[in-house]
Order: C-alpha cells, then structure tokens, then sequence
C-alpha cells in the first residue's frame, strides 16, 4: 500500500507541513472560520484568517489552538483534516504517516488530545515529537553530538527553551508566552495610553512594522488606526517604536526568566558548550528586531538566529521522516520540566 509521509508544524499561529522528498509543501494561518448556525467550517487558514474582525455575526473566526494546545478538539481536527487533504491532493488521508510536532511542557491529556485530532483527521500512525528538537535539527545543529546544544523557540502561543545534548533534552522550560503574548500586550498598552481599542491584526502588523526588543538608533513611527474608547468614533494615532518597546517589556521579561532558569539547570560541563556555541534563536519571535541582542546583554552569550527561523520546526520533522533510522528515539522523548 503507497504510503505518504508528512510532518506538521502544528503553531498557534501558523500551520506547516512537510511531505517527504517535497520539502515544505503548506503554510497556512491556524485559523477556521465556522458558521455558527450550521457549527460547519466554512474555510480555513489563509482565506479564515482575512475575515478575523470582518465577520458577521452568524460567522466566526476560531483558533483552535491557544498557547501551543488545542484548545477546541473538534475545530482542530476539522482543521487538520482540511490541511492534511489540501496537502496530499485528494490522496487517501488513512495513508498518511504524520509526524507532528508539540511543545516540550505540554501535559499528558494535551498530548493525547494532538494525537486524536489528527487520528480523528484521518491520519494512521501518528507520532509526536517535541518542538524544541525539532527546531534545533531544523536548523542545523549538531544535536547528536555529546556536545551542549541551547536552542529558543520563539512561537504564537509558547516559547521553548532547551538544552540538547546526545539527541535528549538536558534541561527544558516551555512557557505561554509567544507573539500572540507580544500583540496583546500592544492592544492593552494602546487601550490604556491612548483610550483606543485596535485589533489583533493591527497589533501584529505595529509589532513587525515598528517592534523591537533592543534600543535602537532611531525612533520610527506608525499611524494606528482604531476606535475612542471614550466617544466610540473612530481615530487615527501616531505611535512610536520606543512606546511599542515599553508594551513589550514584560513579556519580554518572562522569555528573559525562563532562559536564565533553563540555564541554572544545566550541568556545568554543558553551560560551558553552550557558552561557546553560542544560542540558536528560532521561531517568529526571532524576527522581532533586537531580540538576539536583548539575550545577548541578559546572558552574556553569542546569540544567532537560525537562516530561516519559521521554517525550523518543520524542517526538522522533515529530516526525521528523511532519515527515521538515524532520528527514530527523537520521537519517545522523555523531558526534565522545571
């Protein structure tokens, strides 16, 4: 029986799947749109994602995963099913050999909960792998040497933090904090300061436009648009890269925390490995300016950012299904949580 091989980088934000002997084949927003009369997805992804904040009232825009788990089984396994369809175009989903990948601090029901909304897609076997090591062998690091590895996640809905050594995780910290986090703390810096209520989409489009983690030479500006709070009309602001630096600052803070305590964790043989490897950043919270050398000044580390930081997750499923003799015990990982 002809068999296809796919893995998937199930995100908060973003979906991406890899077919063996293809590469990259999808990339699509994690969103469904359902209308609410019928409780049937009338899209998902891309097209879902244009309607969030457009809709009327008999549709809604749904994410079915929040901070990096599903957070609606059904809506995330309709989701899958649509995906996994569109990628293998019209192939048998029962066919399907899905690797997907989940993060390191999920529980064991969360787990379980992945694994049946993609059998509930169809899909027969599917494997788990945990997202900090797949992302550490998306980018190319040497993740089976006997050597200290640190790599930082930076997704939607989480960020993982982890110390690979040997192809196990030495020490690990997963927390929900992640871009959804970052465009949050935007729309509640904005609707405290100014009394305008902006979306979640015009927060991302201020972050990636004018966002930053680190100073920098100079101050750029964006005009936001959004609605008074106070006389419910509309009204256009001016904001600046420093005031979206100061609405990131505290859950900047936290990926702060949780990478020095991932590293009070860590032998010291392999912190001095780390120390001269250097921190490999992954995720598109790598893209957010600065951000490689906000950790750089906190931990006194060379800081990279991976060459194509969104594709990591996804490519390192891909070079398991590639190579799943060399790369098999990476999927029954068993992980130290702090």
């Amino acid at each position: 029986m002809f068999t296809r091989y796919i893995g998937i980088d199930l995100g908060t934000a973003n979906t991406l799947i890899y077919a063996r002997g293809r590469g990259i084949i999808m990339r699509e927003p994690s969103v469904v749109a359902v209308n609410t009369r019928t409780d049937q997805a009338c899209s998902v992804g891309k097209e879902a994602k244009e309607i969030i904040g457009r809709t009327p009232g008999s549709v809604i825009a749904v994410k079915p995963l929040k901070d990096g788990v599903i957070a609606d089984f059904d809506i995330a396994a309709t989701m899958l099913q649509e995906l996994i369809k569109k990628a293998l175009r019209g192939s048998l989903i029962k066919r399907a050999r899905v690797i997907i990948c989940i993060p390191s601090g999920v529980t064991a029901v969360e787990r379980r909960a992945v694994k049946e909304a993609a059998e509930k897609a169809g899909a027969r076997p599917v494997q788990l792998v945990s997202e900090p090591v797949a992302a550490a062998l998306g980018a190319g690091l040497p993740i089976l040497d006997p050597t200290g590895t640190m790599v930082i996640d930076i997704g939607g809905g989480t960020t993982e933090i982890a110390v690979i050594s040997m192809g196990g995780i030495v020490s690990a910290k997963s927390i929900r904090v992640g871009g959804d986090a970052f465009d949050q703390a935007i729309v509640n810096y904005i609707r405290k300061k100014y009394s305008l209520l902006i979306g979640e989409r015009t927060a991302e489009s201020v972050k990636i436009g004018i966002g930053s983690a680190f100073p920098e030479a100079t101050v750029s500006e964006m005009e936001v648009r959004g609605r008074n709070l106070l006389n419910g009309l509309p009204e256009n602001i001016m904001i600046t890269s420093e005031e979206v630096r100061e609405a990131l600052y505290e859950p900047l803070c936290d990926v702060m925390d949780a990478i020095r305590e991932t590293l009070a964790h860590t032998p010291p043989e392999l912190s001095a490995d780390v120390i001269e490897q250097g921190i490999t950043l992954t995720g598109g919270g790598a893209l957010l300016r600065g951000m490689d050398k906000l950790i750089n000044r906190e931990t006194g580390m060379p800081v990279y950012v991976a060459e194509y930081p969104l594709d990591c997750v996804a490519e390192g499923t891909g070079k398991i299904l590639e190579n799943p003799e060399e790369y098999e015990d990476l999927l029954t990982e068993e992980i130290k949580y702090y």
